[in-house]
This record gives structure tokens, C-alpha cells and sequence, in this order.
């Protein structure tokens, strides 16, 4: 029972974690959207890093998520 209630903390942990990261994405994919002509080459590069970065956290969460789950 302890086990299942702590797995179930850890799942909403990285639920929220990869909402937030998902989220950072969407920002900076939002932002070369918006603001892509007014933009450097540097700056829209440093979004697109960004926006990687941000999906690879948010699938490693996802990954724990789902390695907990098995």
C-alpha cells in the first residue's frame, strides 16, 4: 500500500513536471511563430535548442512515468 501511494506521488510529480516543460516548448515554438522575422538567426537558433531541450525533459518524465508503471 505505502509503495502504491508513493508511486502515485512520484507519478503526479512528473505529470506536473512534464506539463510545465511541454509548456516551455509551446512558448518558444509560439514565439519564432510570432516574432520569427524580427529575429536573429542566433535567437531563433537559441528557441529551437530551447524548444528541444524542453521536449527531451519532458520526455524523460514521461519515460519515469511509464518505467514506474511496468
Amino acid at each position: 500500500m505505502a509503495n502504491e501511494i508513493k508511486r502515485t506521488i512520484e507519478d503526479i510529480g512528473d505529470a506536473a513536471k512534464e506539463g510545465m516543460h511541454r509548456g516551455g516548448a509551446e512558448i518558444e515554438h509560439e514565439k519564432r511563430a510570432a516574432f520569427g522575422d524580427s529575429m536573429t538567426t542566433g535567437e531563433k537558433v537559441g528557441s529551437v535548442v530551447n524548444e528541444t531541450k524542453e521536449n527531451a525533459k519532458a520526455d524523460i518524465d514521461k519515460a519515469k512515468r511509464e518505467i514506474r508503471d511496468l
